[in-house]
């Protein structure tokens, strides 16, 4: 496989041979490649949970990068979250980028705007305003040409099959570099170097979003099952 270190185009990148040498990798190697083949147009995603807390970790403590960390703003996170994100911010001087809604900066607003508990009426609408525009217009502003995400196979039967290596729909490349790890590897890492993470991990929230539609998980169900309890969605759209 020829890649350029300089390479910004699609076309330059092999999947199947990426993912092929990168399966058994630890996620530190998949962000060195990341970081030395697209050295210009990188981004993570981040919504603060812990996998991508660990990502952040690894690309500015252990790498030395200064990737640009995109948060979604979308108004509703517990305020633990929003505590985290500035307390990361300040940890690792992470070049942060937030987007939002932008006809909206506080639920008063939201509400008055979309109506009471737009997630109950229109869960498709409230993630599209919250999430999915916001985080299409950070991607294209930063001229992405890479984004990294926090996601891992064991999170929810609809990534049991997540590539490493793939392609968004605007054929940008979207890394992965925690798909093959385990909850418990996740929790290792934090253990093993000491990596800040939510509160809320410890009383019973595995994967926290939006307070208003973010449950608590019981014992036996799986990871993503307190995401938007009772309305059959896995995925929140982001990553469709």
């Amino acid at each position: 496989m020829t890649i350029s270190t300089a390479s910004t185009n699609k076309s330059d990148f092999n999947l199947e041979e990426l993912n092929q040498k990168y399966e058994t990798a630890h996620p530190r190697e998949i962000l060195a490649w990341s970081a030395e083949n697209v050295p210009t147009g990188l981004v993570q995603t981040s919504a603060f949970n812990v996998d991508d807390i660990v990502i952040t970790d690894i690309l500015y403590r252990e790498l030395k990068q200064q990737t640009p960390v995109i948060f979604l703003d979308t108004l509703f996170h517990f305020p633990q979250t929003l505590e985290l994100v500035e307390k990361v911010k300040q940890l690792y001087n992470v070049n942060l980028k937030v987007y939002k809604n932008e006809d909206v900066d506080s639920r008063e607003a939201f509400t008055a705007k979309y109506g009471e508990a737009l997630w109950d009426k229109d869960i498709a609408k409230f993630h599209d305003v919250t999430k999915i525009e916001p985080l299409q217009r950070g991607l294209d502003e930063l001229d992405t040409v890479a984004w990294i995400t926090g996601r891992r196979r064991d999170q929810a039967p609809t990534r049991a099959n997540m590539p490493i290596f793939e392609l968004d729909k605007k054929g940008r490349l979207k890394i992965n570099p925690l798909a093959t790890w385990t909850r418990k590897e996740t929790w290792d890492f934090v253990g093993e170097h000491k990596v800040i993470y939510n509160p809320l991990h410890d009383q019973g929230y595995p994967s926290i979003g939006d307070e208003p539609i973010t449950t608590k998980v019981g014992e036996g169900e799986s990871e993503r099952d307190g995401r938007w309890r009772g309305s059959g969605k896995t995925e929140c759209g982001i990553h469709i």
